[in-house]
């Protein structure tokens, strides 16, 4: 369990990777330092997640505009607990959308996700907890886990960009299995940082990593 605290720990993650990865090496050089920070209320992310699935980035923020109008703020989750189907419906949320974040405010209301406890678990832990969740999947704890609560060490093996971008830079013949990218994790050492490796990946496609729809959730 590692997270980006400062700028140094950047450089240290730059000068691991390219030590020991000479395929990631020169998109380390032309990139330059991994720069994500964590940035989001754990509980709004992965209201926010849930809203967005399979939504364009204009279309999930002007829901989510609606969504902070209905209440005049962002919801609590106990004010979640109290709303009709319907009138989130009405907001533009898909029936089983409104479900989901409905249940997620259930489990937050009950304990079953404590948001305060995160930081102190294990990334498998968290995957545990949250994916109880309707309609959170590993794809979204992934991402929750690299861009909100800035852990390094996450690799998202689900992810189609990066399959298609360790496809790419690694030369191999077919889009690689979650178990491929597992195994060039492994060789090319990118433990403790996964995560920077994965954010290197991406912008070698020249697509920044960024929270998006989740094909399965």
């Amino acid at each position: 369990m590692s997270t980006l605290a400062s700028a140094a720990e950047a450089k240290k993650a730059a000068a691991h990777l390219t030590a020991v990865d000479p395929v990631l090496a020169p998109v380390i050089a032309r990139t330059g330092l991994y720069d994500v920070r964590p940035h989001q209320n754990y509980y709004q992310a992965l209201v926010n997640s849930i809203v967005g699935q399979q939504l364009s980035v204009t279309a999930a923020a002007a829901i989510k505009r609606r969504l902070a109008a209905l209440y005049d703020h962002f919801p609590a989750a106990e004010e979640l607990l109290g709303s009709d189907v319907e009138q989130l419906r009405a907001i533009g949320l898909s029936y089983a959308k409104a479900r989901y974040i409905i249940d997620l405010a259930q489990h937050v209301v009950d304990g079953r996700v404590e948001f305060n406890q995160l930081d102190a678990l294990s990334n498998e832990d968290i995957i545990a907890e949250l994916t109880a969740v309707k309609g959170i999947g590993v794809w979204t704890v992934h991402m929750f886990l690299m861009f909100c609560m800035g852990r390094l060490d996450v690799l998202p093996t689900g992810d189609l960009g990066i399959r298609n971008g360790v496809r790419a830079l690694y030369g191999l013949d077919r889009v690689p299995t979650p178990a491929d990218i597992e195994e060039v994790a492994r060789r090319y050492r990118w433990h403790p940082y996964e995560s920077v490796a994965s954010w290197y990946v991406w912008e070698s496609l020249d697509n920044a990593p960024k929270i998006a729809p989740e094909p399965n959730v």
